[in-house]
């Protein structure tokens, strides 16, 4: 049985070269449904989001908010192994992050004109920490510890409970270690949009982080096009690898490279670049023999059974091809990586050599593994303190900062042909000059 679908780069057409680096859906109603939800929780209120998370999760309780009393008892569960890898992990991604954050600064744009950017964090940042098949402990820490260092005046999280059970303690256990007290147990796209149009006992989120299903990131992108709706992230679907691996490489590592990405879910997308077919043979044979012991090998299978192998002759090929891919991760194990990354223009996050696997960086490396898939890579990075930050500028002009910068704004406005915009400013040059007699 083949597992890894071969194609030769330089024999493909552009067209064809677009349609098998499309990304496929796992519902192409998505939009609907999640317009439907969001339409009844907008009209409903809490009545709606109830229905939706007794049909959908079999578990609507009174107050949808975990008592921060359970948070402290799931986290004094956990083994202390568990906790120090989490506290662990933290301490990394914290102090990778701490890096970052814009500056607020002030200058003298024109003589007696001053202008200053003012930063200021987020009221409410809304963290979606999926639990479905896995409990995602590791985005937990990618959302919250960023949200923290940024300064968020409230912070509430929004993790599905299991069919009929309530939260996954894990993730319970994890918020309470990281200073969290705000969790609430709903999910899809009904929690989304309570979220973010602040129904149900949940506030309001001025904007909205984290990956979920097709229905989740739906109602994402519609609540960011909805005035008065919470603002979104970044475009986040199945998450996705791409390879690039010379015949240098080990083939065992690729082939459990290609698996980690395989296993997250069925529709996960696994691409490798690769410059021989003997090549992808020894990293098929292992693939094969990984795959067996693999407790969620029927996903992985199932992701593999959509892999692409893409067969080019040199390094330039590569690059191409994997700029044009865009990947959420890209992975190098090449002879020289360091000198194939420099030509990497579009990839959500890089991994050099062979001792770097993507899992690293999913869970305690440091930098954040919440990233753009579908091609997004082209315009988008990945999560930073930045996104829950927003600036504001702050101009002061007095009477000699007008009078100087006045001609200029005058002529652009008489450009322009707005000339309550020019009289604005001619009116105060005037005045100005009259005091500066």
């Amino acid at each position: 049985m083949t597992l890894l679908t071969r194609y030769v780069w330089a024999e493909l057409s552009p067209e064809e070269r677009t349609s098998l680096m499309a990304r496929p859906s796992d519902s192409s109603n998505a939009f609907e449904v999640a317009g439907r939800i969001l339409s009844e929780v907008r009209e409903e209120g809490e009545a709606a989001v109830r229905r939706y998370a007794q049909e959908l999760d079999g578990y609507a309780p009174e107050d949808f908010r975990v008592p921060a009393s359970e948070l402290m008892a799931a986290a004094n569960a956990l083994n202390p192994k568990d906790t120090d890898a989490i506290l662990a992990a933290a301490d990394a991604v914290r102090r990778y992050h701490e890096r970052q954050g814009y500056n607020s600064y002030s200058l003298e744009t024109w003589p007696g004109g001053v202008a200053e950017r003012r930063v200021m964090p987020l009221e409410v940042a809304g963290l979606y920490v999926p639990a479905g098949t896995a409990p995602l402990v590791s985005t937990l820490l990618m959302l919250a510890i960023p949200a923290q260092i940024a300064g968020v005046s409230r912070i509430a999280v929004l993790t599905p409970p299991m069919k009929g059970q309530g939260p996954d303690r894990t993730i319970l256990g994890a918020a309470s270690l990281l200073g969290l007290d705000e969790v609430y147990a709903l999910g899809g796209a009904h929690g989304v949009a309570a979220l973010g149009l602040g129904v149900a006992g949940l506030p309001r989120a001025d904007r909205i982080f984290g990956p979920g299903n097709a229905y989740v990131a739906a109602a994402k992108a519609l609540l960011a096009q909805t005035p008065g709706g919470a603002a979104t992230d970044l475009p986040a679907g199945p998450s996705e690898v791409i390879i690039i691996a010379d015949d240098s490489a080990d083939p065992d590592f690729v082939a459990l490279d290609l698996l980690a990405q395989a296993e997250h879910d069925r529709l996960a997308q696994v691409v490798l670049i690769a410059f021989s077919d003997g090549f992808v043979e020894r990293v098929e044979g292992a693939l094969k023999s990984r795959l067996e012991t693999l407790p969620r090998r029927d996903i992985a299978a199932a992701a593999l059974g959509a892999s692409k192998v893409f067969l080019v002759r040199d390094e330039a090929d590569a690059v191409a091809a994997a700029n044009a891919y865009a990947g959420e991760h890209l992975i190098i194990q090449t002879a020289d990586p360091e000198a194939l990354c420099a030509q990497i223009r579009h990839a959500g996050s890089i991994f050099i050599g062979p001792w770097t696997p993507e899992a690293a960086g999913d869970y305690a490396a440091g930098p954040n593994h919440s990233l753009p898939t579908a091609g997004a890579a082209r315009a988008y990075g990945g999560v930073s303190v930045e996104m829950f930050q927003k600036t504001t500028s702050v101009l002061r002009f007095d009477a000699r900062g007008a009078a100087t910068i006045a001609p200029v704004v005058e002529r652009l406005a008489a450009l322009e042909g707005l000339d309550a915009h020019r009289l604005a400013m001619a009116v105060r040059r005037e005045k100005a000059q009259e005091e500066m007699i």
